[in-house]
């Protein structure tokens, strides 16, 4: 069955505050990133839905062989588009794609073609959220979406809901994962990072000592090493360290369930049945292998993606580095993810999401 590209690219990224589809996320712009892999799908035709056709995006569109639509109805959101592009189309049914979904992959929708025969809209539901950007559409629903917008209705949902339509259940939460706000491009910068590594890496920082750092590890590896993920543990400590003594950091880790462990300081590094007087991170980094995931813990030497770890000692501040933040004290930002220190849960399902696993 051959079928039709839009990628839905309109919008005013108002919640991010700049233009999200030439935002970098692992060193490309997220509308150039889902053309790129459009490129390598047959579809049978390709279109890229905007409000305005810029400069930068008929470059885009040139580059990778697709044809640009502008809106015919201005500041109404995605339906404006999916309308536009499904009156232009020459075959039965067209996949809508947002483009601001930095880790979407084709195949992953694949599942939701053999739903075609007696519906007009076929969608992705993740996690019990439904995804009409990453959806497909029968052409003759142009009509309908048009008429929708003129009676000043703009919510897609609402509009699929009025014609026989069929849900499908997906898995892979991460390939619909949209970036809106800061905290959601924040997120994805780290699991693109790790992503680009030989082994994803997260390092779990605090402004100061007592906050809670090794616990919180420690229970992280106890709970992901149950799952058969196998963690790695590389230790800065500016004052030496005593060699897999009980009690100590580097013993609670490997008693945890870690597979590895190592301690730098800046004279010597120490790794559990290994030792050396060089002080090299990517040295550690060379020969810790046969792990899943590597936790770093420190005071202030941290890498990205990081979680900040703070304890009601103050106001709350994290640099660009930084993923996520969990503390014991409540704020409120756009900037970055907030958690509760002690909710394991969420740090559970971060880890897993920035270490891509």
């Amino acid at each position: 069955m051959k079928i039709s590209l839009l990628i839905i690219a309109g919008g005013k990224s108002s919640r991010l505050g700049t233009d999200k589809r030439f935002v970098e996320i692992g060193g490309i712009g997220m509308l150039e990133n889902i053309l790129r892999k459009a490129s390598a799908v047959d579809f049978a035709e390709k279109f890229l839905c905007v409000e305005e056709e810029l400069p930068a995006l008929k470059s885009l569109a040139e580059k990778f062989g697709v044809k640009i639509l502008v809106d015919k109805i201005h500041d109404a959101g995605a339906m404006s588009g999916l309308a536009n592009g499904l009156a232009r189309i020459k075959t039965d049914w067209a996949l809508a794609v947002s483009a601001d979904m930095p880790f979407f992959e084709f195949d992953a929708v694949l599942p939701l073609t053999k739903k075609f025969s007696t519906v007009q809209a076929v969608l992705p539901v993740v996690g019990g959220k439904f995804q009409p950007l990453a959806a497909f559409y029968r052409r003759n629903l142009a009509e309908l979406f048009y008429d929708e917008l003129l009676n000043g209705q703009r919510k897609l949902l609402t509009a699929i809901k009025k014609i026989p339509h069929e849900l499908v259940e997906l898995s892979a939460r991460e390939n619909f994962f949209n970036v809106n706000t800061r905290a959601d491009l924040q997120l994805a910068r780290g699991r693109a990072a790790n992503l680009n590594r030989k082994t994803p890496i997260i390092s779990i920082v605090a402004p100061e000592s007592g906050t809670g750092k090794t616990t919180f590890i420690e229970r992280l590896i106890k709970i992901l090493s149950a799952q058969g993920i196998k963690i790695g543990v590389i230790k800065s400590d500016a004052h030496g360290f005593n060699l897999d003594v009980e009690g100590k950091d580097s013993y609670r880790f490997q008693s945890a369930g870690a597979e590895s462990v190592a301690v730098i300081s800046p004279k010597s590094w120490f790794m559990i049945r290994q030792t050396t007087t060089r002080a090299d991170f990517q040295e550690v980094l060379d020969v810790m292998t046969g792990v899943d995931l590597i936790f770093t813990e420190s005071r202030t030497k941290n890498i990205f993606p990081t979680i900040s770890l703070w304890r009601g000692r103050g106001e709350v501040i994290a640099d660009d580095k930084v993923a996520a933040i969990f503390t014991s004290e409540p704020f409120k930002s756009t900037e970055i993810i907030r958690c509760d220190i002690n909710d394991l849960s969420a740090a559970e399902r971060l880890c897993k999401f920035l270490g891509g696993l």
